[in-house]
């Protein structure tokens, strides 16, 4: 990293511990969480348009699959769902399994005209067998005791293991949404990529018997301790005396200290790996691609199955980051994924930051969601200092400080206007040989 870099991570350090003396520790710490929890957003769209130029505008639907992940590994399963629709379930993958390969044989063994007619009637036969079992299986599911589940719950793993099988889901969905979008042009694949996350988005909504849908799943298993267990262990109250600190206020430190060196562990892993594989064979190749797709494809490269490549590797890091979200806020909640803090934040964090140097993607990750939380406290304490001489009861007064919230918005765009024109390649720019 170059010594501007250097600077700048220091001077996000010092804005981070200016919050704690200024504001409390425990509001600086939960904006480090999710600083590293963007961080790792950022870095996953970073490896799609900075190393290849694919502009993917559906993250949120990405990192909702990660909080699904949390969902299904972590909650215990619900016995009693499981046993008046579990049956259902099991036949109606069966019964997909079995179109999916009929559609398979009829296109291997019919030809000509009736090809293609001959795999739609299969397909239609098989669509009314399946929800002939699923539409039963999932109406029982939901039925069965919906206030509190209504749902088949996951597997009962300890929730770190969400965050792998996270990945796992984001680049099975990459899979499929590249196979079909990645030779489109870049245009029809932001549109396209758009589309299919809010479908992911709006089965999530509504499909109550996998994760409760907008009932939300909330209570998930923690990788950390408890506050409320640490406040009743002798050894942390030990150590908080030895502090001079209030318990409570020191296990709630205590607890996101340690989700800050978790989330640290997996961004520091996944940023040896971006670094390895940028500045290897392979990431010149796709810089090279990127620049020159054309030249890249007359030197015998495969262009479309490298994007694929490159579009699961970052789908897979924010399907990591969406799981580890779920896990700090320890709920899912479909409604909560929306364009604005999943796919504009995070690509206003790769701008601003440098796309193509993963050192620029990480700061803006740091940056953006600082300047993101703190605008609206600064905002406020601007307008109250602003109209300190006016009345209480003065419309402007009121007025000015009902928009103090919008201050983020403003702030953003005029951020983003600023490093566009002062320095279009980011805070810290992508290294040229």
């Amino acid at each position: 990293m170059s010594q501007r870099g250097v600077i700048l991570y220091l001077c996000m350090a010092a804005l981070l511990v200016l919050v704690g003396f200024g504001q409390s520790w425990n509001v600086s710490l939960t904006i480090l969480n999710l600083c590293l929890i963007s961080a790792v957003m950022a870095l996953g769209v970073n490896i799609q348009w900075g190393y290849a130029g694919l502009f993917n505008v559906g993250i949120m639907g990405f990192a909702a699959l990660g909080g699904v992940a949390a969902v299904l590994v972590s909650e215990p399963p619900v016995i009693g769902a499981w046993s008046v629709g579990g049956v259902g379930i099991g036949l109606t993958f069966l019964a997909l399994v079995a179109t999916v390969a009929a559609v398979i044989i009829v296109r291997r063994q019919v030809t000509g005209r009736l090809r293609n007619i001959s795999a739609f009637a299969v397909a239609i036969v098989g669509f009314f067998v399946i929800r002939s079992v699923f539409d039963p299986a999932v109406d029982a599911i939901e039925d069965f005791d919906p206030a509190r589940t209504g749902y088949l719950g996951g597997l009962g793993l300890p929730i770190l293991l969400a965050w792998i099988v996270g990945g796992v889901f984001a680049a099975s969905a990459a899979w499929l949404v590249g196979k079909v979008a990645l030779g489109l042009r870049a245009d029809y694949l932001a549109i396209a990529t758009l589309g299919i996350s809010e479908i992911i988005l709006a089965i999530m909504k509504n499909e109550d018997w996998l994760t409760r849908g907008v009932k939300n799943v909330s209570g998930l298993r923690r990788p950390v301790p408890i506050e409320i267990e640490l406040q009743q262990t002798e050894w942390f109250l030990d150590l908080a005396q030895r502090f001079g600190a209030d318990p409570i206020t020191f296990s709630s430190i205590f607890v996101k200290l340690c989700y800050a060196i978790l989330f640290s562990i997996v961004l520091v892993i996944l940023m040896w790996f971006a670094e390895r594989a940028l500045n290897a064979p392979w990431g010149r190749m796709m810089r090279a691609i990127r620049d020159n797709r054309d030249a890249a494809e007359a030197m015998g490269k495969n262009v479309t199955a490298r994007h694929l490549q490159t579009f699961i590797l970052g789908s897979a890091v924010v399907g990591v980051a969406g799981a580890m979200l779920t896990t700090l806020e320890g709920q899912f909640t479909p409604g909560q994924y929306n364009p604005l803090r999943f796919t504009f934040l995070i690509w206003v964090m790769v701008i601003v930051g440098g796309s193509g140097n993963n050192w620029g993607a990480v700061l803006g990750g740091f940056l953006i969601w600082f300047l993101w939380v703190e605008a609206e406290p600064a905002g406020i304490l601007l307008m109250n200092t602003l109209t300190a001489g006016l009345a209480e009861g003065n419309v402007v007064r009121e007025h000015l400080l009902d928009a103090a919230p919008h201050m983020r918005l403003f702030l953003m765009g005029l951020i983003l206007l600023l490093v566009l024109r002062f320095s279009p390649r980011g805070l810290i720019p992508e290294r040229t040989n």
